[in-house]
């Protein structure tokens, strides 16, 4: 446990990442979505959540910085 507690204390930026990106993709899906459902990414929420989520922890690993060994 206290194992676990330290990798979540070195890699917060990618759970943080997920939960703000996927948040963001359910948004978008709500408010802008695709009306003719012909959209593969945002005609489902779960799409959007999915591709929001991976995009945040993308966006968040920019800030992550490197070990300096």
């Amino acid at each position: 446990m206290e194992k676990m507690i330290e990798i979540l204390k070195r890699n917060w930026l990618y759970p943080v990442g997920a939960i703000i990106g996927g948040l963001g993709g359910y948004l978008y899906w709500f408010y802008i979505g695709c009306e003719s459902g012909n959209c593969s990414i945002t005609s489902s929420p779960i799409n959007s959540v999915i591709w929001g989520t991976i995009m945040g922890v993308l966006l968040f690993s920019i800030f992550k910085r490197g070990d300096n060994k």
